[in-house]
């Protein structure tokens, strides 16, 4: 393959062609097309590391349940009644996925457990690597057990709902868990926009899980804000 016929490909490419379709194009196999594309894109991805440039943004995903709390003009559930997005709507707890790829077929995926009503991020995964089809059973496996599933947000979203429930958790005497040291990398620098409200009903409301320290935990919000300025119940913990 001569160097017209690369720059050519690498043209194509730029424009989103597949494999099979520049191949087509231009009258070449598609394995041979496939195979400078990938390595391209392997070259990319190592000077991108390199210099320490996140890779692109795949996409950004939340609990469906979640983003009418936050964002209510995007996220409203067609599944649910009046009745359920009552009871339902607001489960105190959002999973937020941010999903990068440095190269063909290959994803980098972190995961952050937002305890929004109180504690900030009690967990985050990643970041962890991924081909197309792990990725796919992954996220499904995340937002399963959710009603409506998940449902796509911006970066700039994804950052405001996790940096801003660490900012207010801060405030409440807790920090993020160890875990989100690793994975706030891919989430990148928030801007501090937009902003929005965190807590229950203008208070903070502790649901406990089964690896918290309730009785430090309530200790702390006595310090921080006090006793009948908070709300607390015994509830569960999900798993990242």
């Amino acid at each position: 393959m001569d160097s017209e016929q690369t720059q050519e490909i690498l043209r194509l490419r730029e424009k989103k062609l597949t494999p099979k379709q520049i191949a087509r194009k231009m009258g070449l196999k598609v394995s041979d097309v496939t195979r400078l594309v990938k390595e391209q894109a392997e070259q990319v991805a190592i000077a991108r590391e390199e210099s320490g440039e996140l890779a692109p943004l795949v996409e950004c995903l939340i609990n469906a349940n979640c983003l009418y709390r936050f964002f209510p003009e995007k996220g409203a559930i067609a599944t649910q009644s009046e009745d359920d997005l009552e009871t339902t709507s607001d489960p105190g707890m959002a999973i937020v996925t941010v999903t990068r790829s440095p190269g063909l077929n290959r994803f980098i995926v972190c995961t952050y457990l937002v305890d929004y009503w109180c504690l900030g991020v009690k967990d985050a995964s990643g970041p962890r690597k991924y081909n197309r089809s792990e990725y796919q059973k992954i996220a499904s496996l995340y937002y399963d057990s959710f009603i409506g599933g998940s449902e796509k947000i911006s970066l700039t979203q994804a950052q405001a709902i996790v940096w801003g429930a660490i900012e207010y958790a801060e405030k409440l005497g807790f920090k993020p868990h160890r875990d989100f040291e690793q994975a706030k990398e891919q989430l990148g620098e928030w801007n501090g926009e937009p902003k929005l409200e965190f807590g229950k009903d203008g208070k903070p409301f502790y649901t406990s899980g089964p690896y918290d320290n309730s009785a430090s935990i309530i200790s702390t919000l006595n310090k921080s804000v006090g006793e009948g300025n908070y709300h607390y119940m015994m509830g569960r913990e999900m798993d990242l």
